[in-house]
């Protein structure tokens, strides 16, 4: 049996291993908390500057969609105004070509002269209203697309930006 101060001694040299190991547990606990919490701060950190870029794609996305209205918008309004001075040309036209076959029958000298003269001038006028119609109807499409080019080049942004994600 060993002696009292023996048993002293083992218990005292225990004692110092169980308290180097327990201060060693701690530290490495210490040590893998704070690893822990830097790699929590560096997901965190990336995760903050994911949601940062896609809130500023988003928001640059938006910017590009209502410049695209806005400059539809405007080709739209300046394209109407365009329109509208065309057709109230044309129609100038056709009053001031009415009236000159209305002076010209009011001077004919004959009923035959007032005939020919009357058909002369409502086959000239068809043909012109005809004629100005089909430029109105071409500068109407051109108008259209015109407007619709700044949107149409958003679509096709759109369907880029979502085509990625599926790519990668």
């Amino acid at each position: 049996m060993p002696t009292p101060a023996e048993t002293k001694k083992a218990m005292a040299e225990a004692a110092q291993v169980g308290a180097t190991q327990a201060k060693k547990i701690m530290e490495d606990g210490a040590t893998q908390a704070r690893v822990a919490v830097e790699k929590g701060f560096e997901q965190a950190t990336k995760t903050a500057e994911g949601v940062m870029k896609v809130t500023e794609e988003a928001v640059e996305f938006a910017r590009g969609n209502l410049d695209a209205v806005t400059k539809a918008t405007q080709v739209y309004v300046a394209g109407v105004q365009d329109l509208s001075r065309q057709t109230l040309a044309m129609l100038q036209a056709l009053t001031d070509h009415s009236l000159e076959g209305m002076k010209a029958i009011t001077a004919a000298r004959s009923l035959k002269e007032a005939t020919d003269l009357q058909t002369s001038f409502a086959r000239t006028g068809f043909e012109r209203a005809m004629n100005d119609a089909a430029k109105l109807q071409e500068a109407s499409i051109k108008l259209a697309e015109q407007s619709f080019a700044p949107l149409s080049a958003r679509v096709t942004v759109a369907v880029e930006k979502m085509a990625k994600p599926l790519a990668a």
